[in-house]
């Protein structure tokens, strides 16, 4: 496949100086929901323009841990840094203004809305000329083109890969320096994961740095630089991709091979 080139705001640029700060840095993070330890010092790094990807079984905390980056949850212990400053005390419309979007699990889109108005929803928090926010929504429907033919479609009449394009897009309207993406791949056709995991790696060339959340582990492999290993809420390998890939145990617990 063939993407289109998208530049979307100002996003930084990976380079090789080692005094700049990372894009995203957690430090020892728990979490808790209630009385449920999910995150138990969990640490992990994105540099600006890299692809992470971060797998594990269900119930790992993956989830979790995006929603903490994102500031759904505040931790109780440890730090989430954006470019070297702490985010974690930060409300969610804050974090997201400062360069910090997610496209959530189950896509979560407006159901509706049509896909213009899903669109706009995304630059909610801009303070930019009108005419930024219009720049951006081109670029947008430039690398989904199926969200330009139904843009006056209800979103919640889009087919599942449809709503999936636009949970992206909208998330991309944001202008994110930090893209977290949560299971992008659920519930699409072979044909159309392929189809979002291009466009993931068109987004990332234009330095966007990514996290991505993903049960498909091979193709997350396939796509990111480095990846982490979740498992009840803690780190238990991280590595190169491609190494995570021929590690013995991601390859029985998460690739399928024996």
């Amino acid at each position: 496949m063939t993407t289109p080139e998208l530049t979307m705001g100002t996003p930084e640029s990976a380079t090789s100086g080692s005094a700049e700060p990372l894009a995203l840095d957690l430090r020892n993070v728990h979490s808790f929901y209630g009385h449920i330890h999910a995150l138990k010092g969990v640490s992990l790094t994105v540099r600006h323009g890299e692809i992470v990807t971060l797998i594990g079984a269900n119930g790992a905390g993956k989830t979790t841990t995006l929603r903490t980056i994102s500031g759904v949850i505040h931790p109780h212990q440890g730090e989430v840094l954006l470019n070297g400053q702490r985010i974690d005390r930060e409300a969610p419309h804050r974090i997201v203004s400062l360069g910090v979007c997610q496209s959530p699990e189950g896509r979560r889109i407006f159901p509706r809305m049509t896909v213009q108005e899903n669109l706009e929803m995304g630059a909610f928090a801009r303070r930019d000329a009108e005419s930024a926010k219009k720049d951006d929504m081109e670029r947008v429907l430039a690398l989904f083109p199926r969200l330009r033919e139904r843009l006056k479609q209800k979103g919640g009449t889009l087919s599942g890969g449809e709503q999936q394009m636009l949970a992206i897009g909208r998330a991309l309207m944001s202008q994110p320096k930090v893209l977290l993406l949560d299971e992008p791949s659920m519930g699409l056709a072979p044909n159309l994961v392929e189809i979002i995991f291009d466009t993931i790696v068109a987004i990332n060339r234009t330095g966007v740095a990514v996290l991505l959340v993903e049960q498909n582990a091979l193709m997350a492999l396939n796509v990111a630089s480095r990846g982490y290993v979740l498992e009840t809420g803690r780190i238990v390998l991280e590595d190169e991709a491609k190494a995570l890939q021929q590690n013995e145990k991601v390859q029985k617990a998460y690739l399928g091979i024996e």
